[in-house]
């Protein structure tokens, strides 16, 4: 884009006003630190201009919205023909409560579901398993049957709404479950549309929800691939997801880094599976943590785009367009939220719901402001969605499309985390893949050391954390907090005692049974599981039998 001459001349005036206009100010007044840094940790210089993306070259690195490689967005007038979806991820207690919140946010101008479950249903365990006392309900819903489904969602006209859910070891059984209530409203598979998250690859790696070993749990990921091809033309089979690897501690460039890896992992377990790229690619998703540091974030989306694009159509050779999307959804960090002053979360989470918004996003959900405290209030969870639309309808940033592109900063930073990115994947390589690597504990070392230096910086003081290590004020809290319905568990245990008594147990023993078969095979796991669902096993029972068949995994310590 730019001469040697012109960049020439532009580093002699830089050096100019360096040691003239800049010496003077910084003379008179000193500099607060020594060195700025993004908060992953990366330099930041001083003043960016030209010569810090001499390379760049527009046709190649960026081009226009719409066409390859994507960096300035994956549509031609992005939200000046359609806003972002509103996500607003919710799930507390019973299938009754949670269902009444969705109804709320819906009424409220949400425009898609998004299901939080609580830890027994993430473990594959019934609510009234031994291994899921005391935990009923607090980090989500609680479905243990087709029956809490079916509740979880009655009223919800599943054709015209898109759902995404966040379950990943069971994510087949729910998955399953989802789609036998749309059949029973009606609604047909090929119409059903949503995500399911999917991306087992991230558990080992950071969030720690594991169920069975990798490689089973990788078949079960790539049946799911494959089923939704088929199946639900419209479903995200799988959302490759970096945000709990930046809650975990990791790096800008980490997250980065390893969440394309990991697709990068499963697009290759499809096609070793025999599937077409071009049949399967344009559903796969992403899912993309949005932290406080502004333009680290922005530049982070616009490379990750561009990595993809470059992946897809020239190492894996997707000849499909839609094949080279990268189309994500983004989630406000819940790491960067505190308990103490929570009405600053409001301003954190606008900031970074910007950033999303600035770097492309699909769809987006916003924290609320007691998340550090307990699952949001209905109040709370309304302020974080107005939020959204404020920024949608009031700041104007959704005129034009990507309006940072030619920042001297963030194109610098844009190559700069992908240059960090491709030395990542060399690493990994190296290493054997993803699942070697896993096996190695490379993942997660990398992302303990990084969260250990994020902390010393806070402990330090270095780096100001609002309300925490600098303008600290001791004040009761004044936000109302949730209450959940004391009486749920009891509940949720009684219907589940009934549909234990009211099934069919012999077809729910036959069912299993051709589960088990089947998972001792290598046929595609989507049609028993769909079959023992239907049935009303449960989702312990259908885990049970996974887990005797596969085993269960227990991670290596390292350190």
């Amino acid at each position: 884009m730019y001469d040697k001459q012109a960049i020439g001349k532009i580093e002699r005036e830089k050096a100019r006003w360096a040691e003239t206009t800049l010496q003077k100010t910084l003379a008179r007044h000193p500099e607060r630190y020594d060195e700025f840094t993004t908060i992953s940790g990366a330099p930041v210089q001083r003043l960016y201009t030209p010569a810090d993306v001499a390379d760049l070259d527009y046709g190649r690195d960026l081009g226009f919205p719409g066409q390859y490689p994507f960096t300035r967005g994956v549509h031609p007038t992005m939200y000046r023909g359609r806003l972002w979806t509103m996500r607003m991820f919710a799930g507390f207690g019973t299938a009754e409560e949670t269902n009444r919140r969705f109804k709320y946010l819906l009424e409220q101008g949400q425009t898609g579901l998004s299901v939080a479950f609580d830890m027994p249903t993430l473990y594959g365990y019934d609510t009234d398993a031994p291994q899921a006392a005391g935990e009923f309900g607090k980090c989500g819903v609680a479905v243990s049957s087709l029956a809490d489904m079916e509740i979880l969602l009655d009223g919800i006209p599943l054709h015209q709404v898109t759902t995404s859910m966040t379950i990943n070891g069971p994510a087949a059984v729910i998955w399953a479950m989802y789609i036998a209530v749309g059949e029973k409203q009606g609604v047909e598979r090929a119409r059903l549309g949503g995500t399911i998250q999917n991306d087992i690859l991230k558990e080992y790696i950071a969030q720690k929800e594991f169920l069975f070993p990798p490689e089973p749990s990788l078949r079960l990921v790539v049946d799911t691939i494959e089923f939704g091809t088929k199946e639900l033309p419209l479903w995200n089979t799988i959302s490759i997801s970096g945000y709990h690897i930046r809650e975990a501690g990791a790096t800008a460039a980490q997250e980065l880094a390893f969440t394309l890896a990991d697709g990068f992992a499963y697009v290759e377990a499809a096609l070793k599976r025999g599937l077409d790229i071009d049949a399967f690619a344009p559903r796969l998703s992403f899912f993309f943590n949005a932290h406080a540091d502004f333009f680290e974030e922005i530049a982070k989306f616009r490379a990750a785009r561009r990595i993809w694009a470059r992946a897809m159509r020239e190492k894996y050779g997707a000849r499909d367009p839609r094949s080279w999307w990268m189309r994500f959804h983004a989630q406000t960090a819940g790491c960067s939220l505190t308990a103490q002053q929570p009405e600053n979360n409001i301003v954190r989470t606008a900031i970074e719901a910007l950033a999303a918004v600035l770097g492309g996003t699909q769809s987006l959900h916003t924290n609320s402001m007691d998340e550090a405290l307990a699952l949001p209030s209905e109040k709370a969870a309304t302020i974080a969605l107005r939020t959204q639309q404020i920024i949608a309808h009031e700041s104007g940033v959704t005129h034009t499309v990507d309006p940072l592109a030619g920042s001297f900063y963030v194109e610098a930073l844009t190559n700069r985390l992908e240059e960090e990115a491709n030395e990542y994947f060399r690493k990994i390589e190296a290493l054997g893949g993803v699942i070697p690597a896993i096996e190695a504990g490379f993942f997660q070392r990398e992302i303990a050391e990084a969260a250990f230096r994020y902390q010393q910086e806070i402990d330090r003081g270095r780096r100001v954390i609002v309300g925490v290590n600098r303008y600290v004020a001791e004040e009761p809290l004044a936000i109302p907090l949730l209450e959940m319905d004391a009486e749920g568990e009891r509940r949720q245990i009684e219907r589940l005692r009934r549909v234990r008594a009211e099934r069919d147990n012999s077809a729910v023993q036959r069912a299993l049974a051709r589960l088990r078969d089947a998972a001792r095979g290598d046929e595609n796991l989507m049609y028993p599981i769909l079959e023992a669902v239907k049935a009303y096993a449960t989702l312990g029972e259908i885990c049970g039998v996974f887990r005797e068949v596969f085993g269960e995994y227990q991670e290596p310590v390292f350190f």
